[in-house]
């Protein structure tokens, strides 16, 4: 299976994510995921839909450099990011992150390691519609401090 990053507007089909995974060679000890989905809330506000952006080629070539980055720091054997663009609404699925390796720890830590950058610093930009009006999202302080907490040295 190897190592994919998919930018796309159709569902994210988590069983056969998985399944490509769990297949993707012998030495496959552990699996770690991470599914994210549009909740009804930010905050205060009551949120009916977001909408996400990306510049086309450069998203996926940034999401590429980021998996590479964790295969340079832990012992993965596959690994998996998709992320939806377009309108979505409460309940789908706009992130899966999947990795495939030895050891759970190396799995887990990778996984988070890949989130903290896709909240902070990947070249998309989500636009939520609440019962307000719409509003784009900026990252938030916490998620810049836990994406400082991977810079080498650090983890």
């Amino acid at each position: 299976m190897g190592f994919k990053v998919l930018i796309q507007t159709e569902a994210i089909d988590f069983g056969k994510e998985h399944g490509l995974l769990q297949d993707s060679g012998d030495s496959v000890g552990a699996i770690a995921t991470f599914f994210g989905t549009v909740r009804d809330f930010n905050e205060t506000r009551k949120v009916e839909s977001i909408s996400i952006e990306h510049y086309s080629g450069m998203t996926e070539s940034e999401l590429k450099k980021i998996l590479n980055e964790a295969k340079a720091r832990w012992k993965i054997s596959a690994g998996t990011i998709i992320h939806r663009v377009g309108k979505l609404h409460v309940g789908e699925g706009i992130v899966f992150v999947g990795i495939a390796s030895s050891h759970r720890k190396e799995a887990f830590q990778s996984c988070d390691f890949i989130m903290d950058y896709l909240k902070t610093n990947a070249p998309l930009w989500k636009k939520e519609r609440h019962d307000g009006g719409e509003d784009w999202v900026s990252s938030k302080e916490s998620d810049q401090i836990f994406a400082r907490s991977w810079e080498k040295g650090s983890y």
